[in-house]
C-alpha cells in the first residue's frame, strides 16, 4: 500500500490531453484519492492529443460543471491549466496530467498536450508531474494496475526538490500483467528525433513511421520504458 500523503495545502490540479472522461485521468484521480491529495480536474472536453501547447486567445472557452467533479473545458491542456490557475483552482502549485493512453518519451515532449500542461504550469511558478503509458502493439493497459504504481510513484517524486523551471515526465512501461511493480529509473530524455518515413497516396502523405522502432540512446527514457522500467526524466526549460 502507498504512504499516504498529509491532506494539507491547496489543491492539486489533474489534467490530460485525452479528455475529462478518458481512463487515464479516471486512474490519476484513483491514485491521488488513495494518497489523500485534494484536487480539482480541469480537462479538456473532448480528446485533443497531439495538440503541443497550443492556447486559445482568440475564441471564448466554455467550461462545463461535472457531476463527478471539476470542469470540462472546450480547449487545450494549456488552455486548462491557464483556465485553472486564473479562476478555477488559484491557489493550486502542483498540476499533475496525465496518465497519458500512449508514451511521451524523448522528442514527444515537443508536441504533447499532456507535457504542455505541465509545462504552463512551471512558467507559472508551479510544480508539476506530467504521466504517461507506453503502449505496445497489442497491449491493452490495466488502468487499475496504473493507478497503482501512480499512487506508489506520486510521494516519491513530491518529495524531491525540483529545480526552478523543471518538472518531471514520467513514462509507465509494457509489462506482462504478473510482473510487480517496475523499477524506477531516473534517467535523461533522448533527443533523438522520430523517424522521417511517409507513406504517399497520390497528393496525400500519411505518417508511416513505427513508434517502437523509433532510434534510441542507452540509459535514455525510451530505451528504458522499452525495456521495462518507469522511466522518469527530469525536464528543465
Amino acid at each position: 500500500m502507498p504512504e499516504s500523503l498529509p491532506d494539507e495545502g491547496p489543491p492539486f490540479i489533474l489534467t490530460n490531453d485525452d479528455g475529462y472522461f478518458a481512463p487515464g485521468i479516471a486512474a490519476l484521480r484513483v491514485a491521488v484519492e488513495r494518497l489523500g491529495i485534494d484536487h480539482r480536474v480541469v480537462a479538456p472536453s473532448d480528446a485533443v492529443s497531439g495538440c503541443g501547447h497550443a492556447v486559445t486567445t482568440h475564441a471564448p472557452l466554455r467550461s462545463t460543471p461535472e457531476p463527478a467533479g471539476g470542469w470540462s473545458v472546450s480547449g487545450t491542456p494549456a488552455d486548462c491549466v491557464r483556465l485553472a490557475l486564473h479562476s478555477f483552482v488559484p491557489s493550486a502549485n502542483w498540476v499533475l496530467s496525465g496518465i497519458n493512453a500512449g508514451g511521451n518519451l524523448g522528442v514527444d515532449l515537443f508536441h504533447s498536450g499532456t507535457v504542455a500542461a505541465v509545462r504552463e504550469a512551471v512558467f507559472h511558478g508551479q510544480k508539476g508531474i506530467a504521466l504517461s503509458h507506453y503502449i505496445a502493439r497489442d497491449y491493452r493497459i490495466d488502468w487499475n494496475r496504473t493507478a497503482e504504481w501512480a499512487a506508489q510513484l506520486l510521494p516519491l517524486l513530491m518529495a524531491r526538490e525540483l529545480p526552478p523551471n523543471a518538472f518531471w515526465n514520467v513514462n509507465f512501461p509494457c509489462i506482462p500483467p504478473d510482473r510487480p511493480m517496475p523499477e524506477i529509473v531516473f534517467c535523461p530524455w533522448d533527443r533523438s528525433p522520430l523517424p522521417l518515413r511517409y507513406r504517399f497516396e497520390a497528393e496525400e502523405a500519411s505518417y508511416d513511421g513505427v513508434y517502437h522502432e523509433r532510434p534510441r540512446k542507452p540509459g535514455h527514457d525510451v530505451s528504458v520504458c522499452f525495456g521495462g522500467q518507469i522511466a522518469v526524466s527530469l525536464v528543465e526549460l
